[in-house]
């Protein structure tokens, strides 16, 4: 066999904390060959970042400490060069690209100066880093890469920023790219664009692609051999088709089984009379026209998904119906009475049959309360609902309904995985006894197995309480498990409005085809066959 590019042998990383030595890798060895993509999948706490990290010389030590092991690249170990021997692989050798480009790109100075200076610190002269720059801008899709030189990480959508970091990373043509969840938080064409293009850079420049992912959709377009891990520890490797059709570990078996995206969609639901009916809703902040007249009838038990691209209006329409942000016009009718005249003392009384549950958990959970005041806390606000002395018990009800114990409540949110946060969110929503609860976002975080719990806890709220939902999301697959109606968005107007069924296996509009076209399918033989058709020339 010929040499790998990266040789990881027997690595293993553990961290010191008050509670001891905690193992976040434990002894894994993998292989990359030049131009091949190789995908670590597992779930939060398996320890794919921390590995990536080690590689990128990125672990915080202490109280991080690479335990055991090599790390090989062309030959020679990372883990035995200098300070000054690693700062040269970093970059022109390694390159790496994260998550949220917002938090890895600085704020104070222009994108053309910080992918400029990627490379003048590497002793390019300025002048040729300078048109090296509007090359990559020009490259990675942004449009006017002149003008782009000068602007601001916060001037960029979230996909525009991506496309910087990935010019940032290639400034100095590395031979290894290392992308950490690279389009967890992007729309769904926007997710697809950003992999096409690593492929097309990667055909051109014939670097090697190590992408960390929980995201079994991301591993079937874009990888060509896979590496689990759970719990620090590689359990599974093989090519993408191996794993998916033919997995070994019980581990990626509930990984492919907690996929969304490949169980009974929902029946299409007899008409009803409508619990929420909502008209010509219309919302404009400044000259931008952020709800372009908006209707949909919601009934008692029914889930309404949303979907569209950022800027489509789908987090708008939800703070609107909400009132916590004022409409322009339009008619929001709550059982016959329209949301949008009632006094703000009206509005209190009904806030407890229309709550919220937030994509972040960790911002929408006061961190210095306890589970049981984040709960408790609505039963303060309206003290009519429950006596004091039965606080404590229905608590422990809702936790248990959410599939936690009557034990948490006595801890604080910082304590608690992702998954469970949300939970407690649900939980909290929950205690007013709602008949409508909107999530925004609300799943699109969580690792592929907490996400398939979640969904089904909010699908059995449906079926048992009754409760009605209102279920913003990017991630179609999703949809389709749990959906009754689907709506499409674009730029503030509904595009295509109907039956899970309808939507999905008939789209009308050529946007929505567009959409779900976009969507990745964790089966690798169909995702090829999606691949195939977006490349057909029109």
């Amino acid at each position: 066999m010929a040499e790998p590019l990266l040789d990881v042998r027997n690595l293993s990383v553990e961290f010191h904390t008050l509670a001891g030595i905690v193992p976040a890798v434990r002894n894994i060895s993998y292989r990359l060959d030049r131009g091949e993509t190789l995908a670590i999948l597992g779930e939060s706490g398996s320890g794919k970042s921390v590995s990536s990290s080690a590689i990128m010389n990125l672990v915080d030590m202490p109280p991080g400490r690479i335990a055991s092991g090599e790390i090989l690249l062309d030959g020679k170990d990372l883990l035995k060069m200098t300070p000054a021997e690693r700062l040269e692989v970093n970059g022109r050798k390694i390159a790496m690209i994260f998550q949220d480009p917002l938090s890895h790109l600085n704020p104070v100075y222009t994108v053309g100066w910080q992918i400029r200076e990627a490379m003048t610190a590497h002793g390019t002269p300025r002048g040729e880093a300078e048109a090296e720059t509007l090359r990559l801008l020009g490259r990675v899709g942004i449009p006017e890469p002149e003008r782009a030189m000068g602007k601001y990480p916060h001037e960029f959508s979230g996909g525009q920023r991506q496309r910087v970091m990935i010019a940032m990373a290639l400034a100095l043509r590395p031979d290894l790219l290392i992308a950490d969840e690279p389009t967890t938080a992007l729309d769904v064409t926007v997710q697809a664009e950003v992999l096409a293009l690593l492929k097309e850079l990667q055909r051109e420049t014939g670097m090697a692609i190590l992408i960390i992912t929980h995201d079994l959709g991301v591993v079937a377009e874009i990888a060509d051999r896979v590496v689990v891990m759970e719990k620090g520890v590689l359990v599974e490797s093989g090519t993408v088709r191996e794993i998916y059709h033919a997995p070994k570990h019980a581990y990626t078996r509930k990984l492919i089984a907690a996929a969304p995206g490949k169980g009974d969609m929902h029946p299409p639901l007899a008409r009803r009379e409508p619990l929420l009916t909502v008209r010509d809703v219309r919302k404009r902040y400044g000259a931008f026209e952020a709800l372009k007249g908006v209707s949909f009838d919601l009934a008692a038990g029914e889930t309404l998904a949303i979907v569209g691209e950022s800027g489509s209006g789908k987090s708008t329409l939800a703070r609107v119906l909400l009132r916590l942000d004022e409409p322009d016009s339009g008619v929001a009718e709550w059982k016959g009475r329209d949301l949008f005249t009632l006094s703000p003392a009206e509005l209190f009384r009904l806030r407890r049959d229309l709550q919220m549950v937030f994509q972040d958990p960790t911002q929408s959970l006061n961190p210095r309360m306890t589970v049981y005041q984040l709960i408790s806390e609505a039963w303060v606000i309206h003290p009519d609902i429950l006596p004091k002395s039965k606080w404590r018990a229905r608590v422990a009800e809702l936790l248990a309904q959410v599939g936690l114990s009557a034990e948490h409540m006595s801890r604080y949110p910082h304590q608690f995985s992702g998954g469970q946060r949300q939970r407690i969110a649900i939980a909290r929503a929950l205690a007013l006894e709602p008949k409508l609860i909107v999530c925004d976002e609300a799943v699109s975080a969580l690792d592929v197995s907490v996400q398939a719990q979640v969904i089904a806890l909010l699908d059995g709220l449906r079926r048992d309480l009754g409760i009605s939902f209102i279920f913003i999301a990017h991630d179609l697959p999703v949809v389709r498990d749990f959906a009754d109606q689907v709506m499409v968005m674009r730029r503030g107007e509904v595009v295509e409005l109907g039956d899970v069924r309808q939507v999905f296996d008939a789209p009308r509009e050529a946007y929505t085809q567009a959409l779900l076209a976009a969507s990745l399918d964790p089966d690798p033989e169909v995702q090829a066959a999606h691949r195939a058709r977006r490349l057909e020339p029109a």
